[in-house]
């Protein structure tokens, strides 16, 4: 999982010492960095979230009284429940995965297991490409593989030699560049990843940073405390491969290439927005239970339960202690504000019908809105996603001197809805068709169909049950001519027409020796 290991500070990079480091950045990244931060620690939460110090300070607290009010804050995590939901409606149907001619091969079984060589299986790993991608908007995959000296296929099979993944966070991409190729397409022409493993003979404040082009793959040490030549070049060899081998995955693409549009870029203002409202209420709280005790220097007082306060007896009656206590009365105008704060998180996420507890206080009409619009951002990201997917599989199949021709799909209707209602309507259609005297098999089947799409796990599950009830649904043949009159008015009475009722039974045609293709009983209307 990518991690931000190097305490960033801007485009400052603070080592163990305390000593700032400036690195050579992307203009870009100097104008995201604290942006891309802030929506990490948003998404995480708790303790990191806190070293952000996002309260306010009040205009008179001094710098301990702040600290404490930050530690005592509650926190709301919007942001991680969100991006957590999302990804599990998007992988509640595992993608269909044809991987091409790599299918069956050792390498890609191997992949499939361990896709980063930290015993993360793709599934996992595309879970957390998602989940990253979502918090910034766009996260990197670099696809490499180790290097080696071995001269066959089997010796590199049996060293477990083959490509693997890494995510890189936007903290970790410091430089890149895209140059237009004359098909009209972009490609990366220069990416500086800071390194993310430590090295045995690594310094103390000295990073390292790998630099990619198409032509070779490059390593610099970096201590900052050069200023003649602050990245040294300590290792270079040629790029076989002949591109640089990254994907860039996108959550939503924005105006600037390389830079992605975060999901939670609007939740996370409002939770911060929400942090400040619950220290004040806790603040409104604590005052209030436990109010201030007002008195003279020379009034001995304490304020609390068993206290004793011990007064002079010539003390002026104006000067005795007093409590000073708040009334409490904007504690249900806050309380009214973070509840519709967090009514504005679920519409800009989409989630008020998923998430709020008093779903039944929306309308039919809006609950499906909020389903539709879901429904519709998860299309989106499904889209990106596989995106993503081919062109690392592409990459992969590079580095094995082969050419990319599998496919992968991603679920792209998710039929969000609310259960419970439609099935309530269901039922009440159902009952409708039976008390009917016009009702038609042709409504019955409709009945069904949109009964196994709501109970339907998944698209195999659905055809499954649909086979089911077209097997139930058969009738028997009518081998007995005492029975078949009754039967048949039978049918007819249930609205069947000539067709349907020679679709369920064509051996009416050799008792009635029906040339005409008609059912005795029944006029045909036809003309």
């Amino acid at each position: 999982m990518a991690q931000d290991i190097y305490g960033l500070t801007g485009t400052q990079f603070t080592d163990a010492t305390g000593n700032s480091i400036k690195l050579p950045v992307h203009q870009d990244y100097d104008t995201y960095i604290n942006h891309w931060k802030f929506l990490k620690r948003s998404y995480l939460g708790g303790a990191e979230y806190k070293r952000g110090q996002y309260l306010k300070r009040y205009q008179y607290e001094n710098e301990g009284e702040y600290l404490t009010r930050l530690s005592h804050a509650a926190e709301d995590n919007h942001c991680r429940s969100i991006i957590h939901t999302y990804n599990a409606f998007l992988y509640r149907q595992q993608p269909k995965r044809d991987f091409g001619w790599l299918e069956d091969t050792p390498e890609v079984e191997q992949f499939l297991k361990d896709a980063d060589l930290e015993g993360q299986s793709w599934e996992a790993f595309m879970r957390d490409v998602n989940v990253q991608s979502s918090i910034y908007g766009h996260c990197v995959v670099l696809v490499d593989r180790p290097e080696t000296v071995v001269g066959t296929r089997a010796e590199e099979l049996a060293q477990g030699i083959r490509p693997f993944c890494q995510i890189y966070t936007p903290e970790n991409i410091l430089n890149w560049k895209f140059i237009r190729q004359p098909n009209g397409h972009y490609e990366i022409a220069e990416l500086m990843l800071l390194e993310q493993d430590e090295r045995p003979y690594q310094r103390q404040g000295e990073f390292y940073i790998r630099k990619w082009t198409p032509d070779a793959i490059e390593l610099y040490s970096y201590t900052g405390d050069d200023v003649k030549e602050p990245m040294k070049q300590i290792e270079t060899r040629p790029n076989n491969l002949g591109k640089v081998p990254a994907v860039w995955c996108y959550a939503n693409k924005g105006p600037i290439r390389g830079i992605g549009v975060s999901d939670i870029s609007g939740v996370a203002q409002s939770q911060r927005f929400l942090a400040n409202l619950y220290s004040e209420a806790e603040q409104l709280v604590s005052l209030t239970n436990h109010p201030s005790l007002v008195k003279t220097r020379s009034v001995s007082a304490q304020a609390g339960a068993g206290a004793v306060i011990d007064m002079p007896e010539e003390l002026d009656p104006n000067l005795k202690p007093y409590l000073l206590q708040p009334n409490g009365g904007n504690l249900e105008a806050i309380l009214k504000t973070m509840d519709e704060t967090v009514k504005s998180i679920d519409r800009m996420a989409h989630m008020g019908s998923i998430r709020a507890i008093e779903t039944r206080q929306m309308s039919g009409v809006a609950m499906q809105s909020e389903f539709l619009m879901l429904d519709a951002k998860l299309c989106e990201k499904a889209k990106n996603l596989e995106l993503s997917e081919e062109q690392i599989f592409r990459l992969f199949s590079l580095w094995q001197g082969q050419a990319w021709d599998g496919e992968i799909k991603y679920p792209m209707a998710f039929h969000i809805r609310d259960k419970n209602l439609d099935m309530d309507i269901i039922n009440k259609a159902a009952s409708a068709q039976r008390d009917s005297a016009t009702a038609t098999p042709n409504v019955k089947s409709i009945i069904d169909q949109k009964t196994i799409e709501l109970l339907a796990k998944d698209e195999d599950e659905m055809e499954e049950m649909q086979n089911q009830i077209a097997d139930d649904g058969q009738h028997d043949a009518m081998t007995n001519p005492s029975g078949m009159v009754a039967h048949m008015r039978e049918m007819i009475e249930q609205g069947l027409s000539n067709e349907d009722i020679l679709n369920l039974h064509p051996e009416i045609a050799r008792y009635f020796g029906g040339t005409d293709g008609g059912v005795p009983g029944q006029e045909d209307n036809t003309q």
